[in-house]
């Protein structure tokens, strides 16, 4: 398969892009988030095909994604309020909500759940894919299933050449993570993921907001997840990756006792002169969360090489978009976290 690159400034993209999709096929796509690998979210076939081209495994549920909040009661049914309130607030944008799923949305994509999550993009090229499309994207981030998210076109034809049929080329993502996920199907609203979306942000409307366990730490293998990104090894490079806490002082002293050829450290770009030129690559500013946020799976894929036995990472801490800043840290370290070294 040749896999075409559509810019979207072209007046036959968008149809060309809508037909892919209604013909059951793969297509790249741009959000604010990061690139999502999208096919028809109705068409059980179709999304098999997602499954395939990532690697994914299939009780991993998929996003549905739509062109407004007019579309939601279409494939879910007994929307709460708080639903429609953060919609009103946040969409559209980075904020995906788990609600029950009409009969008329796959098991598949549901994998076999009862619930689907949905969102509308803050992509206007996407949200007019989606309208003359007639149906609603069924997407997961487009690259491999575990390894770093992809924010550019470029990192979708990387991984996803000859298995899909065209990428639209939006350019560079804007936020950088995945969107953030709230399941308001329980007794109280639930923070599945966090993404663009903050903790403060969504307490401040919902007024409680309890937070999943799958956010903080691994879950066992055999858990039944409600959302993507909960459950598997994601966001990984070749390498392993290795937390350091501490000052930059204290983790630069622990990272260079530890050094070995080949290695390599990801860290904020205030911290860049603490290490040997070439060692080190800044994926944003610590004064500036944002540009972790957005920094940071171009900085993973950067980094992903085989010759690069081991990463070590600094991870920001705190609220705000940081908060989802380090949760992909962890998840892409696996949670292996050292001190720095506090002697000095």
């Amino acid at each position: 398969m040749n896999t075409k690159i559509l810019d979207p400034k072209n007046p036959e993209t968008l149809d060309i892009a809508a037909g892919i999709i209604r013909d059951g096929g793969l297509l790249g796509i741009p959000t604010e988030t990061v690139y999502g690998l999208g096919a028809n979210g109705l068409d059980a076939d179709a999304v098999l095909k997602i499954f395939e081209a990532k690697g994914r495994p299939q009780d991993n549920p998929l996003i549905l994604h739509v062109a407004g909040k007019e579309q939601v009661e279409h494939f879910c049914h007994d929307v709460p309020e708080a639903a429609w309130m953060l919609m009103e607030h946040f969409w559209p944008g980075p904020l995906t909500l788990i609600l029950p799923a009409r009969d008329l949305v796959p098991r598949r994509t549901t994998a076999g759940l009862s619930t689907v999550g949905v969102r509308c993009p803050d992509n206007a090229v996407t949200r007019e894919i989606i309208r003359r499309a007639g149906v609603p994207i069924a997407a997961p981030s487009a690259n491999i299933s575990g390894k770093p998210s992809p924010t550019t076109a470029q990192h979708v034809y990387h991984d996803m050449a000859g298995k899909i049929e065209a990428i639209v080329d939006g350019g560079e993502c804007r936020v950088g993570v995945e969107s953030t996920i709230v399941d308001l199907t329980g007794a109280r609203p639930r923070l599945l993921r966090p993404g663009g979306v903050t903790p403060e942000q969504l307490k401040a409307l919902l007024g409680e907001l309890d937070i999943d366990k799958a956010v903080v730490g691994e879950i066992a293998k055999d858990a039944v997840v409600r959302a993507p990104g909960m459950k598997y090894t994601h966001y990984t490079p070749s390498g392993d990756v290795i937390i350091v806490t501490g000052t930059g002082e204290e983790a630069a002293h622990y990272i260079l006792r530890h050094l070995k050829p080949g290695d390599r450290v990801l860290c904020y770009e205030e911290e860049l002169g603490l290490y040997p030129r070439g060692t080190a690559l800044a994926y944003g500013s610590r004064e500036k969360p944002e540009t972790l946020a957005h920094g940071l799976f171009g900085a993973l894929r950067d980094l992903d090489s085989k010759e690069i036995p081991t990463i070590y990472a600094r991870c920001p801490s705190g609220g705000g978009v940081t908060y989802a800043v380090a949760n992909r840290l962890k998840k892409a370290a696996g949670f292996h976290i050292v001190e720095g070294d506090k002697s000095l």
